[in-house]
């Protein structure tokens, strides 16, 4: 089973999100562990790659707060274990974007669904909106 992580990174009651150049949808920061490394290593490891060099965060504020099995949106024959934390701080310099990654967004409700991917409909943004981390907004 393949072991992936994602950030949360809250501002305003919006949750961070950021586009694949590869993918139609947005994802929270994060990817595969790689071998050798923990969740919480590969978590801290994209936040460095995906966010660009002049991102600034605390890598003592990563807490773990669910995990779960899905299907990958991206193929349906691939099982992955979600490893989900939040970063409880303020994530502060600016957000690069990359040939990985196209763009980010900090995402509220009013953006609908559709541009989400499957982790963040069913998992994620109802994990937020259930905690008040984000508000529902129209």
């Amino acid at each position: 089973m393949l072991q992936v992580v994602g950030t949360i990174f809250l501002n305003d009651n919006k949750i961070l999100l950021d586009k694949p150049s590869n993918k139609p949808t947005h994802q929270m920061v994060g990817g595969k562990v790689e071998e050798g490394e923990t969740p919480l290593q590969a978590a801290i490891r994209e936040c460095h790659e995906e966010l660009g060099e002049y991102a600034e965060f605390d890598e003592t504020k990563f807490i773990p707060i669910m995990d779960f099995d899905e299907i990958a949106t991206s193929d349906p024959s691939i099982k992955i274990h979600f490893h989900v934390f939040q970063y409880e701080g303020e994530l502060k310099g600016k957000l690069e974007t990359s040939d990985e990654i196209a763009s980010f967004l900090w995402y509220d409700t009013s953006y609908g669904e559709e541009i989400l991917s499957n982790t963040l409909k069913h998992k994620v943004i109802p994990y937020c909106l259930e905690k008040k981390l984000i508000k529902l907004r129209h």
